[in-house]
């Protein structure tokens, strides 16, 4: 069970381990492109269907028909990765269970943004974590956990792919030993849980009336998808690439200051950001050299 690319290496690991893939299940079709024509499958669906892989796109996870064709299916273990919160009625259908994998370490980072938020709090390393599902969301008994170093300027982008990689190996490690029954889950320690909560346009606003690292870790924590924005002449300004400068600044946190052909600076509480990449509204992404060459102001 699984939608976006962070599901695909999993998927696709299993089936090269010779692991009998009973069925997939993905979100519906959705609409896109130009006047919204276009039908766009899921990344995870368009493997499937190169593999000739049997596919369900309930719209409601709880619709009898679905629980019907899905219990058909008669999986001995559910695999789920960068999905929809389950129903009870669909996690404790295989008779092995139904085990998640998450890229985060839980207890840290529940929640629907964990490569986000890990870089925007500054985190040194994170990690993939498999569970089996219970009730409430990323709670569940901790089965396997791999960890990785965050580069000091690694962006959420590279980060994901990453763990993706490192994920998939994480599910065929937790296939294999809830096959042969050689695992042992362990009960999460609350106390240490943290939250990534789901990340909206308008937490993405970048506040300079901060330290230099906080906006810098804030910017990757957001490249490339949601992209950090801020307002500039009257437009807004997604910043996709940015370096710390440790300078004292001279101005209020938000000025933006340049030479107007190779650099722009932004004074933020202790210092600058040095603004590398960006995107205009309406524009494309583009280098800040390339940004200034072609705007004036």
């Amino acid at each position: 069970m699984g939608t976006p690319a962070f599901a695909v290496p999993t998927l696709d690991l299993l089936i090269r381990e010779g692991y009998q893939v009973v069925g997939v299940v993905t979100a519906a079709d959705k609409t896109g492109g130009r006047g919204h024509k276009q039908l766009i499958e899921s990344p995870v669906k368009q493997y499937a269907v190169s593999k000739g892989l049997q596919i369900l796109q309930p719209l409601k996870l709880k619709d009898p028909s679905f629980l019907a064709s899905l219990q058909a299916l008669k999986a001995d273990l559910q695999v789920v990765v960068a999905f929809r919160m389950l129903p009870e009625a669909v996690w404790r259908m295989p008779a092995r269970g139904t085990f998640n994998l998450h890229a985060s370490l839980l207890p840290k980072y529940r929640g629907a943004a964990p490569i986000n938020w890990a870089i925007i709090r500054g985190e040194k390393e994170t990690g993939v974590t498999s569970f089996f599902i219970q009730q409430d969301i990323d709670t569940g008994d901790l089965l396997f956990q791999e960890r990785i170093p965050i580069g000091e300027n690694e962006t959420a982008g590279e980060l994901h792919d990453r763990l993706m990689t490192l994920g998939a190996e994480v599910a065929l490690t937790t296939v294999k030993a809830i096959e042969s029954g050689q695992y042992h889950a362990l009960k999460q320690d609350d106390s240490q849980a943290t939250s990534a909560p789901k990340l909206f346009h308008e937490t993405c606003e970048i506040n300079f009336d901060q330290s230099t690292a906080a906006v810098h870790n804030f910017i990757r924590g957001l490249s490339p998808y949601p992209a950090a924005w801020t307002t500039f002449q009257g437009l807004e300004l997604k910043i996709l690439q940015s370096a710390p400068v440790p300078s004292p600044p001279a101005e209020p946190p938000g000025t933006v200051i340049s030479d107007h052909k190779k650099w722009l600076h932004i004074a933020t509480a202790d210092g600058y950001i040095n603004v590398l990449e960006l995107q205009l509204q309406g524009k494309k992404r583009m280098s800040i050299a390339d940004f200034l060459n072609g705007y004036k102001w």
